[in-house]
């Protein structure tokens, strides 16, 4: 007869690597975006871009204000001249005097050191991109890059980046470098294709320059369109990066994701899967929809990994033939008294076989255990029966009596 292993005494076979439930994020340098910090062990922070003009400077204050309020911690703006550089100055003042000094992150392309030493005044962090921060036109002649051409054109991005690495590191201000798949420089495309490789070597650069001049205020991203090559990216610069003794932080996000729920998912599937690994210390949801659209995905990928907790969690069976109400309906008629609540889990359940043990780990159950009632539930414990028109109004009073009601 077969002996079984006694369950006090046998050892764990699995690896624990594959049971941990922990998301074990990976240590980076704290760097500061206002009154914000990416990295360093804290939340990881949301993000969005307004897209409004940034000469239109009642429009953006309003912009970045609506963002803001609906839990965007920073707001990134575009500065394509000097023209709205110099406007960014106003803009500031007008927050500061009607609202609060939001974080502000100012994006600068195409030959932009003037624009960029302007807007440093102005912003808490510049992101530049290495493929378009020094731009050069393509050559359509061009077969090859000699390692001389390669080094001065190095040095060319070096004379260009070191005013503005000055003018932040004086200031205590910080930079994204932010590398996109789609405007690698040409160089980068000759000597590495247009791959991860390239991706990583082009933030590299940049970072090298950064670090010999003693500026170390970087935050990282590495986006491009398909999340294939996003996961892949990242994935390898981090791997390049501790391999150097780096620790920046990271900002992720899937560039031109698109709008509906297909933006949606290919955020979720290439920023959720890389938070899920450890990787990432903010986001950002790029949708082809107004930007407040962008904070609630941002939030539902967060909470949904337990990495912030903003907003009730539900817990909800998929409803079969031996649920006792309309499972749909209700949950719907919980949500909506419920929504407005912080850091609670709530189960409805639509019998006790899916009942108390999956929803084991909630604060609080609605469960179906018998035709016309509803069995109200504290973690594990029954706490009382009532009549199924009554549930709702029955949970709240449940929750009051625990003090962690507030009024919406």
């Amino acid at each position: 007869m077969q002996t079984l292993p006694n369950p006090t005494t046998a050892q764990p076979t699995a690896n624990t690597a594959l049971t941990d439930t922990t998301i074990h994020r990976r240590k980076t340098r704290p760097v500061p975006v206002g009154n914000i910090t990416i990295g360093g062990g804290n939340p990881v922070v949301v993000q969005s871009m307004i897209n409004e003009d940034t000469l239109d400077i009642e429009g953006s204050v309003a912009g970045i204000r609506r963002l803001h309020e609906i839990g965007c911690e920073i707001v990134r703006v575009t500065v394509p001249s000097m023209a709205h550089a110099k406007a960014l100055a106003e803009i500031k003042q007008r927050l500061a005097r009607t609202y609060l000094l939001v974080p502000l992150v100012a994006d600068v392309h195409h030959n932009g050191m003037k624009i960029a030493l302007e807007v440093a005044k102005h912003v808490d962090k510049v992101r530049i991109n290495p493929g378009l921060y020094v731009f050069e036109k393509p050559n359509p002649n061009r077969t090859e890059y000699t390692p001389t051409e390669f080094a001065e054109i190095g040095e060319k991005i070096r004379a260009t980046l070191e005013p503005l690495v000055i003018s932040l590191r004086d200031q205590g201000k910080s930079m994204r470098i932010g590398v996109n798949h789609g405007s690698l420089a040409e160089r980068m495309l000759f000597s590495y294709g247009d791959t991860p490789e390239g991706m990583v070597e082009s933030a590299l650069e940049f970072i090298r320059i950064c670090e010999s001049l003693d500026f170390r205020n970087l935050v990282i991203s590495m986006k491009a369109s398909r999340v294939p090559v996003m996961l892949a990216a990242y994935r390898l610069m981090v791997q390049r990066m501790d391999h150097l003794g780096m620790d920046y932080p990271l900002h992720l996000g899937v560039t031109e994701a698109g709008d509906g729920e297909y933006g949606r998912i290919k955020s979720t599937a290439g920023i959720g899967t890389l938070l899920a690994e450890g990787i990432g210390d903010t986001i950002r949801v790029s949708l082809t929809e107004a930007p407040e659209k962008e904070i609630p995905v941002c939030y539902s990928i967060l909470q949904a990994l337990g990495l912030r907790k903003t907003m009730v969690e539900y817990v909800a069976c998929p409803s079969c033939g031996r649920t006792l109400f309309n499972l749909e309906e209700v949950l719907h008629q919980v949500r909506e008294a419920t929504k407005h609540l912080t850091g609670l889990d709530i189960a409805v359940m639509g019998c006790i076989v899916n009942g108390p043990g999956e929803m084991a780990d909630a604060d609080y159950g609605y469960v179906g255990k018998q035709p016309g009632y509803i069995s109200l539930y504290r973690g594990r414990d029954e706490i009382k029966k009532v009549p199924e028109s009554q549930g709702v109004d029955e949970l709240i009073k449940l929750i009051q009596a625990d003090g962690r009601w507030v009024d919406p």
